[in-house]
């Protein structure tokens, strides 16, 4: 991970600057130490490149002299336009072009505390990179930047504001490599593996394999399971943060889907593509990554993580189209499509979960539909839920952290489609609002607890660079569900 430090601002000898330039401000400050030490050469080039300090504005100068050897300035817009967001954007911006540099020192003495740690914390997300597989890669093609040093009047509170935020950026880190992981090493026993670590953050650690699922009368997903050489496993994860460690109120519950690997079954999937279903697991990846930001930042909250682990294969055993199971709840379920598996393993830790906890709410998180990606695209995610104040509170998260949720609709006449002619329902209906009878099912299994979906299958993975992770494993939802217990779940 980059290592952030602070500091008092001081004009660098050596390595790269980055000069965060809002569109009303005039040189000042670092700016203009580096304008007399370069002798106007940073004036006349930002002239030349017509760089006047817009938001996502850009530019870069080689060796400018003062001993510099990249000058990058950064926009950030009119004031109005400096919120955490565009300042964590800018701060990836820069770390973007910084690749190339062993060290980089990032000007942020015009800003607020907490804006100059946005920009280091945009930065940190930036510049992650899962290499665990590179075995030939030449020095000259792997990012060098390790060090960025912010400068800021007040470093030790602008230290102050990043330390939650660095808390978080582990957290999505670990996210991103659990879902990048290939399937022959995360299977299920070995991603329950990866989460006994957080113990030592001060959460409670459970997992329950086969026996003790049989034993809960979790048919629904033993049935997905069943047709794998790897067995299943459930992971439950409880953070005590509210009360002294001693819970006062109900906790606040995230679900993850944690099929690590589909194929769809016997209703196998096309060859082309999948490949990638080996992220099949990220809903259940992002609830890993958000309870070890909750306890990293030692959030005054209590709340409790369930993942559901399982892997998805046609075999002589593997259950059939056709098949009843019976759910942890009691309800039976016509299997039609062995595809659709993933709100069945969601349906028993559904259940599960509201017996058990009691929650105030629960959210579940799963890369569910293909359909969410025809309405929504990979901009955002598809957001079910049957509370109002629940969903409002997930849309206002999502847009001040940039991982945006779009609400989709939740009716009778949607849920009927599920009908079943042998069973209490079938897990699938036919193609049309597929997204919305895929969300019909799950609730069937919340017993009318506050509850929201959000079906992240186009967005959990980047087929390109975006502003704050680059291609790859996107860690979808830390940073949002993160948000959403900062302002509405804690003490």
């Amino acid at each position: 991970m980059l290592e952030i430090s602070f500091a008092k601002p001081q004009l660098p000898r050596s390595g790269a600057l980055v000069l965060l330039i809002g569109e009303e401000e005039s040189a000042a400050g670092i700016w203009q130490a580096a304008e007399e030490a370069t002798g106007g050469a940073i004036g006349r080039a930002l002239k030349v490149a017509e760089f006047t300090g817009k938001l996502g504005q850009n530019a870069t100068m080689l060796a400018p002299g003062a001993g510099l050897s990249r000058l990058i300035a950064v926009g950030l817009g009119k004031r109005s336009e400096q919120t955490r967001l565009n300042l964590e954007e800018a701060g990836a911006s820069a770390a973007a072009l910084l690749a190339r540099e062993e060290t980089a020192t990032m000007a942020a003495d015009a800003l607020a505390a907490e804006l100059a740690a946005a920009s280091a914390h945009g930065a940190t997300l930036r510049s992650y990179r899962f290499d665990r597989y590179r075995t030939k890669e030449k020095p000259e093609e792997k990012p060098r930047l390790n060090k960025l040093m912010v400068l800021h009047p007040e470093p030790a509170k602008a230290k102050s504001a990043h330390d939650p935020m660095l808390a978080v950026a582990e957290g999505v880190f670990l996210t991103r490599d659990l879902v990048s992981e290939p399937a022959n090493v995360l299977n299920p026993a070995e991603m329950a593996e990866r989460c006994k670590p957080l113990e030592r953050l001060g959460i409670e650690i459970d997992v329950l394999g086969p026996k003790e699922l049989r034993k809960l009368g979790f048919g629904a997903m033993l049935g997905v399971a069943q047709g794998s050489g790897n067995e299943p496993r459930m992971v439950v994860m409880q953070w005590h943060g509210a009360g002294g460690g001693r819970r006062k109120k109900k906790p606040v519950a995230f679900i993850g889907k944690g099929v690590t690997f589909d194929t769809g079954g016997i209703s196998i999937k096309p060859a082309a593509g999948m490949e990638d279903m080996k992220w099949d697991m990220a809903g259940a990846g992002t609830v890993v990554g958000l309870m070890s930001a909750l306890a990293r930042r030692k959030a005054a909250t209590d709340a409790v993580g369930l993942i559901g682990l399982v892997e998805n294969m046609p075999s002589g055993a593997a259950q059939r189209p056709g098949d009843v199971v019976k759910t942890a709840s009691g309800q039976t379920v016509e299997v039609i499509n062995t595809d659709a598996e993933g709100r069945l393993v969601l349906a028993d830790v559904l259940w599960y979960c509201q017996q058990e906890f009691d929650p105030q709410c629960m959210i579940d998180l799963a890369t569910l539909t293909g359909a969410i990606i025809v309405g929504l695209g990979h901009e955002q995610a598809g957001l079910f839920s049957n509370d109002d104040a629940l969903a409002e509170r997930l849309g206002k998260a999502g847009r001040d952290t940039g991982e945006l949720v779009w609400r989709m609709p939740l009716a009778e006449a949607y849920d009927k489609r599920l009908r079943s002619d042998i069973a209490d329902m079938k897990n699938v209906s036919d193609r049309p609002g597929s997204a919305i009878t895929a969300a019909q099912f799950l609730q069937r299994f919340v017993n009318g607890k506050p509850w929201a979906h959000l079906d992240i299958a186009g967005t959990a993975w980047l087929s390109k660079d975006a502003p704050l992770a680059p291609k790859g494993a996107s860690a979808f939802g830390v940073r949002l569900l993160d948000r959403l217990v900062t302002d509405h779940f804690e003490e």
